[in-house]
């Protein structure tokens, strides 16, 4: 299956994805429930055929109702984003995206997170991923 890639979603579009990467499924109406300042309920229903159209989401059929979830699953879909981003950001280096989120001030790690992400280094070194 070929990914969809996530940068042609507008604002709210993309905010419908995460809702549904958020709930793992959820009706037009919930969607629409979870929208900041939603937009009518034809309005949503029109964002997910657009959604469903570009490949990003699918529907089942629950009784009467659609229910709608992601195409690409939750694990993949984050591995995809932080690629896009590391590209983006960061020339392709772990490192520096590492650096820039240990620098931030606001993001005090405590030493629990600290001792788990030394675990994954040294997981990395030994396997030479």
């Amino acid at each position: 299956m070929l990914e969809a890639p996530h940068h042609d979603l507008s604002r709210r579009e993309r905010q419908i994805v995460d809702i549904l990467y958020t709930q793992g499924r959820a009706t037009a109406a919930e969607v629409q429930s979870a929208l900041p300042d939603p937009p009518s309920y034809s309005a949503v229903r029109a964002m997910l055929r657009i959604l469903e159209e570009k490949g990003h989401i699918r529907h089942e059929q629950d009784g009467p109702r659609y229910v709608y979830l992601p195409t690409v699953g939750r694990d993949r879909a984050k591995k995809t984003a932080l690629r896009h981003v590391l590209q983006t950001f960061f020339n392709g280096s772990a490192e520096q995206a590492l650096s820039a989120l240990l620098d931030e001030s606001d993001s005090r790690l405590s030493d629990r997170e600290l001792d788990r992400l030394a675990e994954l280094i040294d997981r990395a070194r030994r396997t030479g991923a």
